[in-house]
């Protein structure tokens, strides 16, 4: 078996462990640091909206010699100034994209930019897009989150609790508002590609908060019937138990991803990949982590304010309290906890270590009569 593959089975046994939940406000701390950051940067710089939301005209030009900075210069002072956006297709044509622009407006500037860069104006192909269009596509956009937010919300709510469907709610806030930031940050070009890709990682960083959920829903069963552990300790657990499986998958889908956005748009120019790959891979990132460091702390701390785990919690600490008052470990007083559980026919919640001797203390019976 591979070190990561051993490493993920004594995560799983519960053998060795990182106390997620412990330090969740540091994960809280750092969540509300990068919020805040994105929403600033949203605020500020704002979202550089693509022609299909706001609006214009593109150019499309035949093979040219006319670097991308050098026509983008040209394309924005044959418009009057309105911002221009120059992409190098293959074979060296141009696609020029001018937002505001009508059709009044289009026919001096397809001149233009003919005579610039020197090409045959019937040779330039312009298409002409419409605001009330890019406004259709943004309310079907908002639509569609907005449905699937409650779709999610009432899924959760059924197949496990109230509380765990808004901690996912969430986590799904928090990624999308990462993504937007990052977007507003950067300044890439938002476009429907971009609305795709967000809605796909929304259901990624469902899926990866489903898998932990569903691993805690099984090990907190009967929960209360135990004093060996708190619904926080088991939270964990969960955690552990689902954090290898999480980062392999997280892995195989950031590699393509990168892929497209490195490589694809950055080094082999296609900047038409560069909308839906940032905001894959921001989003694949942002929901690998809220589903571990988000999520799961949050249900943790939601239950835990409950009467009947309060008083788990401190049925625990008086057993623990006790058997240290003894001179056992904490392991020792789990185990010992444990076997008492056993003996009385009670359920035992989560993977437990065997005592290092059950006959520890015992004479062995000689056989002999006496």
């Amino acid at each position: 078996m591979s070190k990561l593959g051993t490493i993920g089975a004594r995560l799983y046994r519960g053998e060795v462990g990182y106390d997620f939940i412990g330090k969740r406000k540091i994960w809280y701390g750092l969540s509300i640091l990068i919020t805040i950051v994105a929403i600033v940067g949203l605020g500020v710089r704002g979202l550089n909206m693509g022609i299909e939301f706001s609006g214009g005209a593109v150019f499309t030009t035949p093979n040219t010699s006319v670097s991308a900075s050098e026509a983008q210069h040209k394309a924005e002072s044959a418009a009057g100034g309105h911002q221009a956006v120059v992409q190098k297709l293959g074979g060296g044509a141009l696609r020029i994209q001018i937002s505001g622009l009508d059709t009044k407006q289009s026919v001096p500037v397809q001149e233009e930019l003919a005579k610039d860069l020197n090409v045959p104006v019937k040779d330039v192909n312009t298409q002409l897009v419409g605001p009330s269009w890019g406004e259709q596509i943004a309310n079907k956009a908002w639509l569609g989150l907005g449905i699937f937010m409650v779709l999610v919300v009432l899924y959760l709510a059924v197949a496990f609790e109230w509380r765990m469907a808004v901690a996912a709610l969430i986590a799904l806030i928090h990624d999308l508002t990462i993504t937007v930031g990052i977007y507003a940050l950067v300044g890439f070009e938002v476009t429907p590609g971009t609305v795709i890709g967000l809605l796909t990682i929304l259901g990624y960083s469902l899926y990866d908060t489903v898998v932990v959920f569903d691993s805690l829903k099984e090990a907190s069963k009967d929960i209360t019937k135990q004093t060996r552990f708190t619904y926080g300790e088991i939270a964990n657990r969960s955690i552990n138990g689902t954090l290898v499986r999480s980062i392999n998958t997280t892995v195989v889908a950031l590699l393509p991803v990168a892929g497209l956005l490195f490589v694809g748009g950055g080094v082999l120019g296609a900047g038409m990949l560069n909308d839906i790959s940032l905001a894959l891979f921001v989003g694949l990132a942002a929901g690998a982590y809220s589903s571990i460091f988000i999520a799961t702390p949050l249900v943790a701390d939601l239950k835990e304010r409950e009467p009947q785990m309060k008083a788990l919690a401190k049925r625990v600490k008086a057993k623990r309290a006790a058997a240290a008052a003894k001179g056992e470990g904490q392991e020792d007083a789990q185990d010992g906890a444990a076997d008492a559980e056993d003996d009385d026919g009670t359920a035992v919640v989560g993977p437990r270590r065997q005592p290092a001797s059950r006959n520890r203390g015992r004479g062995r019976p000689s056989g002999k009569r006496r």
